[in-house]
C-alpha cells in the first residue's frame, strides 16, 4: 500500500478551468453526478474495504460534499462557507496493457482541497482537477459550447468505454462481457469465504493480543487520572495506531496535567480534528501537535458555556414546537463540531420565532427531531424521529408533523422492540460462536442486523470461535484480526 499526502493547492481559474468553460451553460444536478462518477468511482468507501480508516475518511467528507453540492442547487442561495474535503483517490494503473484506465485496489493517495464555489460547473472541474482526473468527457455535456471553440476542441473518440471489471462491481450495471452463469457460480459466499480467511484471521488476532492488553492498559490508566467518562475511536484505526494515540496523550498529560484536568468527566474521541463535538465530546485531531490538543484543553471552559447555552437553545425549540425533543444522533448525520451546530439551532430558532408556529403546550413530548441543513423538505425517519430542514417552511412543518405525528410515535416503539430484538439475537450468536465479541457498524440497521443474525444463528461455522466479527456492508480480515462480513451475506445453498 502507498499513500502520499497532497498539500491544499491554490489554483488559479485559468489552470483549473478549459477554454471552453466561458463559453458553457450551466450544468444540472443530474448532470453534475454523471461528471463527477469519475471521481466517485475512485474515492467510493466500497472500493477501501482493506482500509478501514480511509474508508471512514472518504464516507465522512462524500457526506460533506453531498451537502455542498445540495446546497449550491437551492434557490436564492448567496454564498457558502469554504469547505475543506480530504478523500483517499485510488491510483490509475498507468502500466495497463490494454491502454484502458485501471485503478488500483492497493495503492492510493491523499488529496486535500477547500470548495468556495458558486456554481456546479465550477465545483465539478475543481474537485476533479484536485484529484487529477480527466475532465475531457464534461464538455460532451454542454450541448450550448460556443460553436468555435468546439471546432478548434480535439475529436473525442466515440467508441464504446470498455469500463475496469469493478465498475461493474461498484455501480451494479450489467457486465456485457460475463458469463452469468460463472458469475453465479463465483459469487462469494460466507462459507467459502471464511474458509480462504479463516487461518489468516486466527494469526492475525493472535500476534495482536500483547497490544490489546496494551491498549486496555493505557485507556485504563489515562482515565482513571483524568477521571474521563470514556475515550473512544471514530475511525477503525489499528491497535498500534490506537496504542501511539494514547501514548502521546499520556505524554502530554505528563507536561500539562493542569490543562488536560478540564477534560475531567468528558469523553475523548480521537478523530480528523479538533474541537468540541455537537455531543459534548472532546474531539482530539491524530494529525495535530501537542501545541493544538494543549490549547484545546485550556479553552474547554469556554465550550463548557457553549453547551449549556445550546442545551438551552435546545429546550427553547422544543417548547415551541409542542414538546418535541431535539436531538443529535452521531450514526446519522455528518460529524458537527459544537460550534456548527449551535448555528444551526440558532438559525432555525429565530425563524420559528419569526413565524410562531401555534402548536399545543406538550402534544409533541415523547417524539424526536434532528436538524439537517441538506434537505428541502421535512421527512420522517424509519426509526421514528423528523428530519427537519432548518430553512424549512413554517406552515408546511406544522401540517407534516401533526399528520405524522402518529406514525412517529409508532415508528419509534417499532424501533425500541427491534433493538431488544437484536440485543437477545446478539447475545445468542456471542454465546453459539463463542465469539470473543460481536459488533457493527453504525451504517448497519437493527433491521438488517436482526436478519443477519438470524441466518447466522441456523449455521454451523467453527471458524468463528475466539473470534472478533463485526456485521458491516464487505467481506474483510482487518490488520489485527477481526473478521467483517456483510450483514446480507450468502449462504453456501446459492452455489450450483
Amino acid at each position: 500500500m502507498f499513500c502520499h499526502l497532497r498539500p491544499v493547492r491554490r489554483l488559479c481559474p485559468g489552470k483549473i478551468f478549459p477554454y471552453w468553460f466561458l463559453y458553457s451553460r450551466a450544468l444540472s444536478g443530474a448532470e453534475a453526478v454523471n461528471a463527477l462518477r469519475p471521481f466517485y468511482f475512485a474515492v467510493h468507501p466500497d472500493f477501501f474495504g482493506q482500509h478501514p480508516r480511509e474508508r471512514e475518511v472518504n464516507e465522512n467528507s462524500l457526506k460533506r460534499l453531498s451537502a455542498y453540492l445540495e446546497n449550491l442547487q437551492k434557490p436564492g442561495f448567496k454564498s457558502l462557507k469554504p469547505t475543506q474535503l480530504m478523500f483517499y483517490v485510488r491510483e490509475t494503473d498507468q502500466n495497463s496493457s490494454d491502454g484502458q484506465e485501471h485503478f488500483s485496489t492497493s495503492r492510493f493517495r491523499a488529496v486535500k482541497f477547500t470548495l468556495h464555489t458558486r456554481d456546479l460547473l465550477s465545483t465539478v472541474l475543481y474537485i476533479l482537477n484536485s484529484c487529477s482526473l480527466s475532465i475531457e468527457h464534461i464538455q460532451s455535456l454542454n450541448t450550448n459550447v460556443h460553436s468555435q471553440p468546439l471546432k478548434e476542441a480535439k475529436r473525442i473518440s466515440d467508441r464504446p468505454i470498455k469500463w475496469d471489471k469493478s465498475y461493474y462491481s461498484f455501480t451494479g450495471f450489467k457486465d456485457p462481457d460475463e458469463d452469468p452463469e460463472q458469475v453465479w457460480r463465483m459469487e462469494t459466499t460466507l462459507t467459502s469465504w471464511l474458509d480462504n480467511n479463516g487461518k489468516s484471521a486466527v494469526k492475525k488476532l493472535k500476534n495482536s493480543l500483547p497490544l490489546r492488553k496494551e491498549l486496555d492498559r493505557l485507556k485504563d490508566e489515562l482515565s482513571h487520572q483524568l477521571q474521563l467518562s470514556d475515550i473512544r475511536w471514530q475511525r477503525s484505526w489499528g491497535i498500534a495506531h490506537r496504542c501511539s494515540q494514547l501514548h502521546s496523550l499520556g505524554r502530554l498529560a505528563q507536561q500539562n496535567l493542569e490543562s488536560l484536568k478540564n477534560a475531567k468527566g468528558c469523553t475523548i474521541i480521537f478523530t480528523d480534528r479538533s474541537g468540541m463535538s455537537a455531543v459534548g465530546h472532546v474531539m482530539l485531531g491524530t494529525m495535530d501537535v501537542h501545541h493544538h490538543w494543549t490549547k484545546l484543553f485550556e479553552r474547554l471552559p469556554s465550550y463548557f458555556d457553549l453547551q449549556r447555552r445550546l442545551m438551552l437553545l435546545e429546550d427553547q425549540i422544543s417548547y415551541l414546537l409542542g414538546g418535541i425533543q431535539v436531538v443529535y444522533i452521531e450514526e446519522l448525520q455528518p460529524v458537527l463540531t459544537l460550534e456548527e451546530y449551535y448555528s444551526l439551532l440558532d438559525v432555525f430558532y429565530n425563524r420559528l420565532l419569526k413565524s410562531r408556529i401555534p402548536f399545543h403546550p406538550r402534544s409533541l413530548r415523547g417524539l424526536q427531531m434532528i436538524l439537517n441543513s441538506d434537505r428541502y423538505a421535512p421527512s420522517l425517519h424509519e426509526l421514528g424521529h423528523f428530519n427537519i430542514p432548518i430553512l424549512c417552511d413554517p406552515a408546511n412543518l406544522q401540517w407534516f408533523i401533526l399528520t405524522k405525528a402518529q406514525q412517529a410515535r409508532e415508528n419509534m416503539k417499532r424501533k425500541e422492540e427491534l433493538k431488544d430484538i437484536e440485543n437477545e439475537l446478539m447475545q445468542a450468536s456471542t454465546k453459539k460462536f463463542s465469539l470473543e465479541k460481536f459488533y457493527k457498524e453504525p451504517s448497519v440497521s437493527s433491521i438488517q442486523m436482526v436478519d443477519c443474525c438470524k441466518r447466522l444463528l441456523e449455521q454451523s461455522l467453527p471458524y468463528l470461535q475466539g473470534m472478533h466479527l463485526c456485521i458491516s456492508h464487505f467481506y474483510s480480515v482487518m490488520q489485527d484480526g477481526d473478521l467483517c462480513i456483510p450483514w446480507n451475506w450468502k449462504n453456501g445453498e446459492a452455489i450450483k
